[in-house]
């Protein structure tokens, strides 16, 4: 009998798998196909049950779906719930060769502006069938262009001496780079693998692991321990000061504005939201004189993404910013106005005027707060139902702001909340406020719609003890519909998905876009109505549906979600969107002026 030496092909994917589990990998995301059949041979034997793993394969949790746009996503969402749980570890994607590659790269740009950590491995023809017109052969090399931390052509093994070390080695180097152990600046790797007939194993039996070629990088931690060389905020009036939590900017950001008394503008996906200093609806106050008017000092943390009053105030020249940036070679600074880049908060700024770490209170604080609660008030006063309109026979017509309040009552501490792009994200920055917040989770790294229902469920099958609920729009789930697909080999994920359904893209309402003067353009362009029967959508995949057309019907289907993928499909007003937030911002005005009367 042939041994495995004897087919370079498999032994080099099976060498592969192992260096992968050695390094830290332990989820794998395949997109089946032959030019990578070395590989899926591999991953299945490592995803087997230990009574029937074969000796020398790795232990190593196998995810298959037949989109690899949707493989991209799913690997997506489960890197970014590692990240989010402070487990940050390396997911693995593969595929075959061909268009299967290109499918790949919107989730490669959201995880490179994202920094999470994905390996990018694609099946590929040998050199010598390159620029042929052999089948499925296409320029793979440098696809994604400066996205990658860290790219290599891997020629097809050969089975001389020494191959499975250079492979250990060169899989030890895409691993630190994807976790920036030492740049500080993680994200996808790339190691297009050429594979040469015969494909299918010759043998059961695997290599020994062994440990030559592999190696530990230490991983980088933040430099600086105070801020000095780095630099520290110049000193200014306290009372003007403000904290910005963009999307990812952790607890630290929560951390230094109660330490400090500072109000805290934070977005839903920042982690920080919570908490005595944040500020409900901040966005419709930074237009106040009396509020954002004062501001004079800005602490920048994460990727501010979603407000543009916030874009506003960070372009003032009569603001200084100061942005913590602890990892990564870039900054966010789209203003370009940023005074200063530090490597993290200096200490000072996290034990407090009194030394102690207590939250601080003043007038400046108290202010934002008070004006914070007025205006959230005030928008639950718009949004009641006896207010928007009286009840007809059809019920009470749900709104997206409405919505997303709903939602954000639903889900508690512990919960897990993936939230889409659009107007999903943005009502729920505008109305959610915990005490005690859930996880939310976003793709902000670019802001598209696609891919979130993979992302979804890959955050699902992470965190398989936590509920998890996703709040899109109609768009965002028709774009990644074919993510509901799951082979009935596959495991399931428990994941309720509510789709706030308007028949089209409400979001640009909102915006210039929408102004009566465009309107004989904007539905065709902008709005771009579908129709769509999400019901027979759902049922095609085998995916519980429940459709709730009013107010009356929110709670009780979002209570209890049940085991699986279901969705919570809700008709929404969007013709009046428009009207709705104008009227919103006009009542939040009126609410905060009282205050000063």
């Amino acid at each position: 009998m042939t041994t495995a030496a004897d087919n370079p092909a498999t032994t080099a994917a099976r060498v592969l798998v192992q260096a992968l589990a050695a390094l830290g990998v332990r989820e794998v995301v395949l997109a089946p196909g032959s030019r990578s059949a070395p590989l899926a041979y591999a991953l299945a034997d490592a995803a087997r049950a230990d009574r029937d793993r074969p000796a020398g394969a790795p232990s190593l949790t196998l995810h298959v779906r037949v989109d690899e746009r949707s493989a991209g996503f799913l690997a997506l969402g489960l890197a970014k719930a590692a990240d989010a749980v402070g487990e940050t570890r390396p997911v693995a994607v593969v595929t075959t060769s061909g268009t299967a590659v290109a499918n790949l790269h919107p989730a490669v740009l959201e995880a490179s502006h994202a920094g999470l950590p994905l390996l990018i491995l694609t099946a590929d023809r040998p050199h010598e069938l390159r620029g042929t017109g052999a089948n499925q052969t296409t320029n793979q090399v440098g696809l994604f262009g400066s996205a990658m931390r860290f790219a290599a052509d891997v020629p097809a093994p050969t089975g001389r001496a020494g191959e499975g070390r250079d492979l250990r080695h060169l899989l030890s180097r895409a691993v630190a780079a994807a976790l920036g152990s030492r740049t500080g600046a993680p994200g996808p790797v790339h190691l297009d693998l050429a594979y040469r007939e015969p494909l299918a194993p010759a043998s059961a039996t695997w290599p020994a692991p062994a440990a030559a070629g592999l190696v530990e990088v230490q991983r980088r931690g933040p430099a600086g321990d105070d801020g000095g060389p780095h630099g520290t905020p110049a000193a200014t009036d306290d009372a003007g000061t403000v904290v910005v939590a963009g999307d990812g900017a952790g607890p630290l950001a929560r951390a230094v504005a109660e330490a400090n008394g500072w109000p805290l503008l934070a977005e839903p996906s920042s982690g920080a939201l919570g908490g005595p200093c944040a500020i409900g609806a901040y966005r419709l106050l930074l237009g106040r004189p009396d509020l954002g008017g004062r501001v004079r000092r800005v602490l920048v943390l994460g990727r501010p993404t979603l407000s543009r009053p916030v874009t506003s105030l960070l372009a003032r020249d009569d603001v200084e910013v100061v942005v913590v940036a602890p990892r990564g070679a870039d900054w966010p600074d789209a203003s370009r106005s940023a005074a200063q880049v530090l490597v993290e908060v200096p200490a000072r700024l996290l034990g407090g005027p009194s030394g102690d770490g207590r939250p601080v209170s003043g007038p400046w604080l108290d202010a934002w707060v008070a004006a914070g609660s007025a205006a959230l008030a005030a928008i639950d006063d718009v949004l009641d139902p006896e207010v928007l309109a009286a009840p007809s026979r059809a019920g009470t017509r749900v709104t997206g702001p409405l919505l997303a309040r709903a939602v954000a009552r639903a889900t508690s501490e512990g919960d897990v909340l993936v939230v889409g792009s659009s107007n999903p994200v943005r009502d729920l920055d505008l109305v959610g406020v915990w005490d005690a917040p859930p996880l939310v989770l976003a793709n902000r790294g670019l802001a598209g719609i696609d891919g979130t229902l993979s992302t979804a469920i890959g955050v699902a099958l992470a965190l398989p003890t936590r509920r998890v609920r996703a709040l899109v729009g109609d768009l965002t789930f028709l774009h990644d519909v074919g993510g509901l697909l799951r082979g009935s080999l596959e495991a399931p994920a428990d994941l309720q998905i509510v789709v706030a359904n308007d028949d089209g893209g409400s979001i640009f309402a909102t915006l210039e876009h929408g102004a009566p003067e465009r309107a004989d353009v904007f539905e065709r362009v902008f709005g771009t109505p579908h129709g769509a029967d999400l019901s027979a959508l759902c049922a095609a995949y085998g995916v519980r549906h429940t459709r709730v057309g009013d107010v009356d019907g929110l709670a009780p289907a979002l209570a209890a979600p049940g085991p699986g993928v279901s969705v919570v499909e809700v008709r929404v007003d969007r013709a009046g969107r428009r009207a709705l937030m104008a009227r919103i911002a006009e009542a939040v005005d009126d609410a905060v002026a009282a205050l000063s009367h």
